[in-house]
Parts: structure tokens; sequence; C-alpha cells
């Protein structure tokens, strides 16, 4: 697990501070969760605590929003919310005001959290194993999808001629055919076998039969 001690004991050997900090994506999660995805003053008030890093705020705005709370299911939401929040309290902060002359285009944590669908569930499906090189080419064509930068990547390096391109085009053109929704046939409405035998034989006895 992404366990405190399980990152300091990977980075003994750093010589810049290690901090294991709980990213705001799931704080904020949780935060929807006890609170509901729509704002109110009790959800923007416990938001500026935890912001401010203020826990005696925060334990008087929780107590205050559960005293409103009639529904069990609710008030249980909330204390599941207050629970993890006190329990990683001290991993509530932002990294950026911990370092010295943090770069001013710094970005907080949790950038990953928000888009890592994109991938996971390309990948993560249940009996799905990649190598590393095929893991890797499949993160690069997910992420030229999601950029709207995988045709202009593919297209970098092919130097085709106008024939091959014609053909490629084609090829495309009959994809595109292939994936089209089929039509209900109607059939033929007139029609005629020719026939290059006597009657008697076997084509001509098939032909009397469809008059």
């Amino acid at each position: 697990g992404y366990t405190a001690d399980r990152f300091q004991e990977a980075f003994s050997q750093s010589n810049y501070p290690v901090f294991n900090q709980l990213d705001s994506y799931h704080v904020f999660q949780g935060l929807n969760r006890a609170f509901g995805v729509k704002t109110t003053v009790f959800k923007q008030q416990v938001k500026q605590a935890i912001k401010i890093h203020d826990l005696d705020d925060l334990t008087l705005w929780l107590d205050t929003y559960e005293s409103t709370l009639d529904e069990t299911a609710a008030v249980e939401k909330l204390n599941t919310f207050r629970t993890y929040v006190v329990r990683n309290w001290d991993r509530i902060f932002d990294w950026r005001e911990k370092v010295e002359q943090a770069p001013e285009d710094a970005r907080g944590l949790g950038a990953m959290e928000s888009n890592q669908r994109q991938i996971s569930f390309r990948m993560k499906k249940r009996g799905m194993h990649w190598s590393a090189e095929g893991c890797e080419a499949m993160v690069k064509v997910k992420q030229g999808m999601f950029n709207h930068t995988l045709r202009e990547a593919y297209l970098h390096q092919q130097n085709r001629s106008a024939r091959q391109q014609r053909k490629l085009n084609q090829t495309v053109r009959l994809a595109s055919l292939l994936h089209e929704k089929t039509r209900q046939s109607v059939g033929a409405k007139n029609g005629t076998i020719p026939l290059y035998a006597s009657r008697s034989s076997a084509i001509g006895q098939l032909i009397k039969s469809f008059r």
C-alpha cells in the first residue's frame, strides 16, 4: 500500500525532504459523498477549514451540519468523512507550501486521479496481461486519442506515394462501408435464368420449378 513508512524507506537516501501528502482529489471526493455535489454553506465552510488547516473550525462545522441531519444514512456518511479526514489530518496539506522556492507553475497533486480512467478502463479489465513494451504502446495510443494527436503522430513518419495514399483511402472507405448499418433487402423484382441445356436436364427442371 501507499503508506508513509514505505515512501520514507524507498526514498531514505534522497537529499530532499520526503512529504507524504493526501491528494486533494480523494479529500474532496469524500466531501462530495458526505455533503452531496451541490454547493452549500456547510460544504463551503468545511472546505475552507480544510484549506487553512483549522481542525477546530472543521469540527465546529461538522458538528453543526450533523445537528441538521435526520436520516441515519446521511449521518453515517458524514461520520465516515469525519474519521477519514481526522485520521489523515497531518497528511492534508499542499506540498508547494512546504518546500522552499517552489516553481511558479508547480501543480498540486492528484492531477492524474481524474484522468487515469482513460487508461485504466482500457488496460485493467479482467484477464488482461501486458508486456512492458505493449503497455507503453497502449498508453501512448490512449494518450494520443485523448489529446487528439494520434493521427498527426501516426502520419508524421509516413512517406507514401500518391498511389499508396489512394490505395489507403480506398481501404479506409471500404472499412467505413463495412461498419454501416445494413438495409433490409427487398429482393429481386424480376429476373431470368438463361438455359443453355435441354429442358429435361437438371437446370431445365430447376427453371420450370420457378414458374
